[in-house]
């Protein structure tokens, strides 16, 4: 009578199996590294008049970074945070100015390198560690861009690099990618983005701002995000409950209707309109771009990007 209980699990676990390690190739990799690269260029570039003042530990900066660095070992003592560097080039003779100065090139050098695919694993891991050490010693002015951004650069991080279209895949002997081990760190970060979306759109729906249009309002109101024309608005307004009520139905509805492959183009090009109009009406481009390009990594090939492929992959 014990019997089927085991074959059940044996089935269970093969389902399981075949699920999490479906065969894959590696453009989706590919995506996933250009679209890093040029987040962590644009990020540089974005603070290159004001990072040493960003980052600086003096009442001069615009925040102390031993007053987020102190909050931050509330939380735990082991995150990397920048100044642990600045101390290691106190030690060889550095001033802070020279170290931060040093951080910031370095970070924009493994974004390059990552954008172009050269010493992709040593600038996934580089680049990674850097961010999360700036995100972290200025966490007081971080937002989802840095999270999100963080979250790619680790699944890089740890993916099987390079990728067929890196310098380095044609610098180095040709081999066969694990496509099972491809299909694996996919699939983690599709299931990654299920539970991202899933819980927004969950706690949006929760609430009355984003059925009465109120959250919409104050997102499209609020300084530094109110670049639209307050008369463009207000001629608007009475569609923001529609607008509110239409982001999270998508944001709730993305891990039920992205894997069909019926429903998965209509959902996922829903997706990218979504995150494009925020990033316009709001001026969120880095946040737009780099949840536009993890719902393409993870998504969009064997959709809308190299479909033939990855059917000849499975």
């Amino acid at each position: 009578m014990l019997r089927p209980f085991p074959d059940c699990l044996k089935k269970f676990w093969r389902a399981a199996e075949e699920f999490l390690f479906a065969p894959s190739s590696d453009v989706w990799l590919s995506i996933l590294r250009v679209v890093l690269g040029v987040q962590i260029i644009l990020y540089c570039l974005s603070l290159r008049r004001d990072w040493n003042e960003v980052f600086a530990s003096t009442p001069q900066g615009f925040l102390s970074r031993d007053l987020m660095e102190g909050i931050l070992n509330v939380h735990s003592h082991f995150v990397p945070r920048l100044g642990w560097l600045i101390s290691i080039g106190g030690y060889l003779g550095l001033s802070e100015q020279r170290v931060l100065g040093l951080c910031w090139i370095t970070l924009l050098i493994a974004g390059g390198a990552l954008l172009v695919g050269l010493f992709c694993r040593a600038a996934a891991v580089l680049a990674w560690l850097l961010y999360l050490a700036a995100v972290k010693s200025g966490s007081l002015l971080t937002y989802g861009v840095d999270n999100m951004t963080t979250i790619g650069l680790f699944y890089l991080a740890l993916a099987p690099l390079p990728d067929r279209f890196s310098i380095d895949h044609k610098l180095r002997a040709q081999r066969t990618q694990d496509r099972h081990r491809l299909g694996f760190f996919r699939r983690v970060l599709q299931l990654h983005l299920c539970v991202v979306y899933f819980f927004g759109g969950l706690l949006k729906c929760l609430g009355p701002g984003w059925w009465n249009g109120n959250s919409m309002w104050r997102a499209l109101t609020r300084p530094p995000f109110d670049i639209l024309p307050m008369d463009f608005i207000l001629s608007a307004r009475a569609w923001l409950p529609a607008i509110g009520i239409t982001v999270w139905i998508l944001e709730l509805g993305y891990p039920i209707f992205i894997w069909p492959r019926r429903t998965r183009a209509i959902w996922l090009t829903s997706i990218l309109l979504m995150h494009i109009g925020i990033g316009l009406a709001l001026g969120l481009y880095l946040f737009a771009s780099i949840m536009i390009g993890l719902n393409l990594a993870a998504f969009g090939p064997g959709l809308i990007l190299d479909r033939q492929e990855i059917q000849d992959a499975t």
